[in-house]
């Protein structure tokens, strides 16, 4: 169940607490379409970084393949599993917020290092093999990142719409008919109070006559 809202006094207090209610949601409206619009933004520049990404880590894939066929071709399996170096390569995704969501901004890669003691590939194709696969899985982190971060921005973005069109659709002008009721009441209130003084005014108008 939602929160009932406070109960609004009548007349001018309730009007000047009614008034200080619009005007917060307006400004809060307005800054929710602004905080909307930077959203919509970097979701949009993520995602065309995780299609670029994507398809450097495809076409890289493919590339590396070819040449891990040809250097198998030329080596044998036995050269491909020699070339391999113990060591791994590592990827660390760094984070950055904004408009408080956190969301990956940036991958730092580190390639595996082979070690004196290891052999390098045994031909030139599987050394473009290893360069190009190096070059595959970076862009595949890459891609991951800008991804992730796009969803996380994007669910924050509509969120984001949601709350601006609560506002605009029924808090605000649900806000506005209050207002308009009390302020008709304080008019018609006002204006009997101006005829009753009139009345009370005659009488002594007609004796001082």
């Amino acid at each position: 169940m939602s929160p009932r809202r406070p109960r609004v006094p009548p007349g001018r207090a309730g009007r000047l607490r009614l008034r200080h209610s619009l005007g917060t949601a307006l400004r809060g409206a307005d800054l929710l379409e602004r905080k909307l619009r930077l959203l919509l933004d970097r979701e949009r520049a993520l995602r065309r970084t995780a299609d670029e990404a994507g398809r450097r880590w495809r076409d890289g894939l493919a590339e590396a393949e070819t040449w891990l066929v040809r250097g198998v071709l030329l080596g044998g399996e036995r050269a491909l599993a020699e070339a391999v170096p113990a060591d791994r390569a590592g990827v660390k995704v760094e984070w950055t917020a904004l408009m408080g969501v956190g969301h990956p901004s940036a991958v730092s890669w580190t390639a595996a290092v082979r070690s004196p003691a290891e052999r390098t590939p045994a031909n030139t194709a599987l050394a473009h093999a290893e360069a190009a696969y190096r070059a595959a899985v970076r862009a595949a982190a890459e891609h991951s990142a800008a991804r992730t971060a796009a969803e996380l921005i994007a669910a924050e973005a509509e969120t984001t719409r949601q709350r601006v069109r609560a506002l605009r659709r029924h808090w605000i002008p649900r806000l506005r008919r209050e207002l308009a009721a009390v302020e008709l009441a304080l008019e018609e209130a006002e204006h009997e109070e101006a005829v009753r003084r009139r009345w009370a005014a005659s009488p002594r108008r007609r004796s001082r006559e």
